[in-house]
């Protein structure tokens, strides 16, 4: 019980501060994206620039709200007090992972990287459409264990930016590799962290039944 109380506290922490940080970054500190722009050398398409800004707010804004709705959703307090809330904000997280996903498909093509970038977000964007989807199905058939177990592969995908930019820092600063590769390097190993650290949550949590 301890330990999944500090677990809980840190995803809490995390989940905020990393909250706080896009919208900072985002809307205060650099709105017009001129850092992560820098990065994209030999795009294949023309950036129609105020598009792709107003896309990006968007895909900022739907990506705090969801990983604000699915930390809510994990309090066993909330639930327990406030099963319609719970109903009402899951499918608000739901709609938000929609969002955001429907505008990672537009920025995709623009990816750092290019193609092959390009196409580990589309992956990315489909595996995370998908898991939503088992979690809402699961809970429509009554079994809650595998509803949460689905939710909690879902909202490991809020992520996905935190885990990308860390492997980035470190192939490019660490290790010295361009900043394009270190990118193609973070989007595909993010794949492989979202895939694997949900289900070592779901073990040491004990929930990993068929129930």
């Amino acid at each position: 019980m301890k330990k999944q109380k500090i677990l809980s506290g840190l995803l809490t922490g995390v989940t905020i501060l990393f909250i706080l940080y896009a919208l900072v970054n985002n809307y205060i500190v650099d709105p017009g994206a001129e850092s992560f722009l820098s990065h994209k050398t030999g795009l294949k398409r023309a950036l129609n620039l105020p598009v792709w800004l107003n896309v990006m707010y968007v895909h900022v804004a739907f990506a705090c709200i969801a990983m604000a709705a699915g930390l809510l959703n994990f309090s066993n307090r909330i639930l327990e007090k406030n099963r319609k809330f719970h109903r009402i904000n899951g499918y608000v997280y739901l709609v938000s992972v929609l969002l955001v996903v429907l505008t990672s498909g537009y920025m995709a093509p623009y990816a750092t990287g290019g193609k092959i970038s390009s196409m580990a977000f589309n992956a990315l964007n489909v595996i995370w459409l998908f898991i939503t989807i088992m979690a809402l199905v699961q809970i429509k058939m009554k079994r809650i264990i595998r509803h949460r177990n689905w939710m909690i592969r879902s909202f490991a995908f809020c992520f996905t930016n935190m885990f990308i930019h860390l492997i980035t820092f470190l192939f490019h600063q660490g290790f010295g590799l361009v900043y394009a590769t270190s990118y193609t390097i973070g989007v595909y190993g993010s794949i492989v962290l979202l895939l694997v650290i949900p289900d070592i949550v779901i073990r040491m949590n004990g929930t990993s039944t068929t129930n």
